[in-house]
């Protein structure tokens, strides 16, 4: 037997690039759809989160406003992470290739690191907009 049949064959680690919505670079927040800032891991199944980038948009490129299908600065991203989001940013995430996560975890880096690596992350609260309240008014959102 030679040294190549004695070694095991491991998989080569996933990489992927999260973005996490973070109006305040600090922490997961919500209202995905009209979120203007972004932090953009790359992180592994073998490693820690690598924060890669930040998106600090213009209001007409939140993807509320953003014309569908036009390009986007979150193009190429595997998985986005947010407190809460409407089923249209999702819909509008899966047409991109985007897979969304909504979770009540706060810490971005902690929840690059659980998608990485195959973990549940806690669940987010319903989403005002799930429940018939599309002007905002029973949030703490700003955005009405």
């Amino acid at each position: 037997m030679g040294d190549a049949e004695n070694k095991l064959s491991l998989p080569e680690p996933v990489s992927m690039r999260i973005a996490v919505t973070s109006q305040n670079f600090r922490t997961v927040t919500g209202h995905a759809g009209k979120a203007r800032r972004f932090m953009i891991f790359e992180a592994s199944s073998s490693g820690p989160a690598r924060l890669a980038d930040t998106l600090d948009l213009p209001r007409h490129m939140s993807m509320h406003e953003h014309p569908r299908g036009a390009p986007h600065p979150i193009d190429g991203i595997d998985v986005l992470v947010t407190a809460s989001c409407g089923d249209g940013f999702v819909r509008k995430m899966a047409e991109r290739g985007i897979r969304v996560v909504t979770t009540a975890e706060t810490n971005p880096v902690y929840a690059a690191e659980a998608i990485a690596a195959g973990k549940p992350l806690p669940a987010a609260a319903p989403h005002a907009d799930d429940q018939g309240d599309d002007d905002h008014s029973s949030c703490s959102c700003g955005s009405h």
